[in-house]
């Protein structure tokens, strides 16, 4: 009781995910992709979430092929992306903690060319990434094949920031504790595996739908949020930061 907070961290950089994408074109051959299914491909590369998703119904690649759905896809997001606002709390979080000189990075499933077609209509929070703190799927620096649930972006993201980090199978007591100082904000499950797997603390803000799945699950996240807005960032040693 009291004024006591509960003290979570001593946070030095943080790393942001972005939200994946829904899916409408499975109703026109009479299938509905399910929650499960959903939360089954969130986090995943562009090719390895539609193949995740074509496993579920068997015959669909006789109707439409992998390459047809993805470049269909693609036409349908581009128009979608350019109106989506940013999560609740997300443009207060990026800001605050830009104005205070906390080191921030970005690390996305998506490449680069979703990734410029999604944010460029809100420079107002993406313009606080430096772009060499940006790191998407197809980014050099992420291994071919090792997205998330792999550890190896959000790692390649903390050497973007200056943080000598090391590998979990192959570091230092120090490189342990300075993965330990990074906090990782994702909406989804591989994400969370992946910032988990890489050593540092996680904060997952699942959708509703996504969390009812399996209720109290936490995959390692060492906190679990209905929306950023709930976030008190002084709990990890950061500066206060209101957020709506």
């Amino acid at each position: 009781m009291g004024n006591d907070k509960q003290k979570r961290g001593d946070i030095a950089y943080v790393i942001f995910d972005m939200d994946g994408l829904l899916n409408e074109i499975l109703a026109r051959y009479g299938l509905e992709m399910t929650w499960d299914m959903k939360a089954g491909l969130m986090g995943k590369v562009q090719r390895e979430a539609a193949e995740y998703l074509f496993s579920f119904f068997p015959g669909l690649e006789d109707k439409i092929s992998v390459d047809e759905y993805l470049k269909e896809r693609m036409g349908m997001q581009d128009a979608q992306f350019r109106k989506v606002p940013p999560m609740r709390g997300a443009l207060q979080l990026v800001q605050g903690l830009h104005e205070a000189g906390i080191p921030i990075a970005l690390a996305t499933g998506s490449t680069k060319r979703n990734f410029d077609v999604k944010t460029g209509h809100l420079p107002e929070l993406f313009d606080k990434f430096h772009p060499e703190v940006i790191l998407t799927a197809d980014s050099p620096e992420v291994p071919k094949g090792r997205g998330k649930p792999h550890p190896d972006i959000y790692l390649a993201a903390a050497r973007k920031l200056g943080r000598d980090v090391g590998h979990p199978n192959d570091a230092t007591a120090a490189q342990e504790a300075e993965r330990g100082r990074g906090l990782v904000f994702e909406d989804a499950r591989p994400g969370v595996h992946a910032g988990v797997a890489a050593g540092m603390n996680v904060i997952w803000v699942p959708e509703p739908e996504l969390l009812a799945l399996e209720p109290g699950a936490t995959y390692g996240a060492k906190q679990v949020l209905e929306h950023l807005s709930e976030l008190d960032t002084t709990e990890w040693g950061l500066p206060a930061i209101r957020l709506d």
